[in-house]
């Protein structure tokens, strides 16, 4: 018997999938970081396009921001909620896998970018709350909120110094 077999697994899914609390959890989740949207749309809203959360697969949930600096580049940031480690990230990312490419070669000597391996949908992925506080929302929201603010000042500068 083939234990990576699909028909082999779904039984373990079905069990999974019975108590609904996945379901509610991620619910949960998806409805925090729509509320963290929300409130960097307001904050934002005159400087920065603050995009609708979007979800990947079942792994990451995620928004994007750009403003006419990072766009003029061809680059953008994603608040993303990783759901297999329930931590948040900041990521840089690139219009095309060209541009992200070619960004984690400029950007090799920070800290940000590990140069030997690339992350596969990003061109750094930093986590900016690996320990969220869910039943403390507000506070959760200021700690990302504080965390991107410092985050991008560093992501501006380095990016500036490339241009020089």
């Amino acid at each position: 018997m083939n234990k990576d077999s699909l028909n082999n697994r779904i039984q373990a899914y079905k069990e999974v999938f019975a108590s609904g609390e996945i379901q509610a959890t991620h619910q949960r989740l998806v409805a925090e970081l729509q509320r963290i949207r929300t409130e960097f749309h307001k904050t934002y809203k005159a400087e920065m396009s603050v995009a609708s959360v979007m979800h990947g697969y079942i792994d990451f949930t995620y928004f994007y921001i750009q403003n006419d600096f990072l766009k003029k580049r061809k680059l953008k940031l994603a608040i993303v909620l990783n759901h297999q480690k329930v931590q948040f990230e900041l990521w840089l990312l690139g219009q095309t896998k060209d541009t992200q490419r070619d960004y984690g070669h400029k950007l090799a000597a920070t800290q940000w970018v590990n140069s030997s391996t690339m992350p596969e949908y990003a061109i750094f992925e930093v986590v900016i709350q690996k320990t969220p506080d869910f039943d403390n929302p507000q506070w959760l929201c200021e700690s990302i909120h504080r965390e991107f603010v410092s985050r991008f000042s560093e992501i501006t500068e380095t990016l500036n110094a490339l241009d020089s």
